[in-house]
């Protein structure tokens, strides 16, 4: 099933990336550093980041267009985050086989739809779409929480926002090498320069991606050479 081939290497994509900046173990709960580690608040400021991503303030720039490239970016973010939520949850299970998880991801409740064509955004109401994120923060921040109703309540807003799971899987993509990118100069201690000019880097990784890079090397490469730091 192709479907669940992408959801697999997404899965192998995050574990790399956690084991290279949590360390090894970071599914106990805390980083190699000592850090608690909270997958579900991760995911709550990455949705408050969403929710900005729409013209919901009644004070300004009431009729603005939604900024449907942030809201990629966000979307496959908070996807990062589910992730790494589900990945630690099957861990403490001794569920650690990643094609358990993949298969359980794509048994599950709205897949088929999310393997679908994505809604047209512009044909939603901005409003619903506010209260789904909403009901998704919920669901992130109680002290009991069930991962499944967390992945559907993603489908439902990823959906409306446009993003199915090919575009989830590009974008995802082009971030993780960013991530890679931002830990190999220096986002962990700070000197990482995350503007470039005029231009965040997710603006950048963006551009890079509308070109359809052959490859996550080229991707990296097409970074190191705009990179403001290097």
């Amino acid at each position: 099933m192709k479907e669940q081939n992408l959801i697999l290497q997404m899965i192998n994509m995050q574990q790399s990336l956690n084991d290279a900046t949590a360390g090894v173990g970071w599914e106990s709960g805390y980083a190699n550093n000592g850090k608690l580690i909270s997958w579900r608040r991760c995911i709550y400021m990455e949705c408050a980041e969403l929710i900005d991503s729409f013209a919901w303030k009644h004070w300004k720039n009431v009729n603005a267009e939604a900024d449907r490239e942030n809201i990629l970016i966000e979307i496959v973010d908070i996807w990062h985050f589910v992730l790494s939520l589900m990945l630690a949850q099957y861990h403490l299970r001794g569920l650690t086989d990643p094609v358990r998880l993949a298969n359980d991801i794509a048994s599950s409740r709205d897949f088929s739809t999310f393997c679908k064509e994505p809604r047209d955004i512009s044909s939603e109401n901005m409003y619903e779409i506010l209260n789904d994120i909403e009901k998704l923060i919920h669901e992130c921040s109680g002290f009991s929480f069930d991962v499944f109703a967390i992945l559907h309540s993603y489908f439902t807003v990823a959906l409306k926002c446009g993003v199915n799971l090919e575009k989830l899987f590009n974008g995802y993509i082009g971030k993780n090498v960013l991530n890679a990118f931002r830990q190999k100069h220096g986002y962990k201690d700070g000197t990482y320069i995350k503007v470039w000019g005029d231009k965040e880097d997710n603006e950048v990784l963006s551009q890079i991606l509308a070109t359809k890079p052959a490859s996550l090397e080229q991707i990296y490469s097409k970074l190191e050479s705009l990179y403001p730091g290097k």
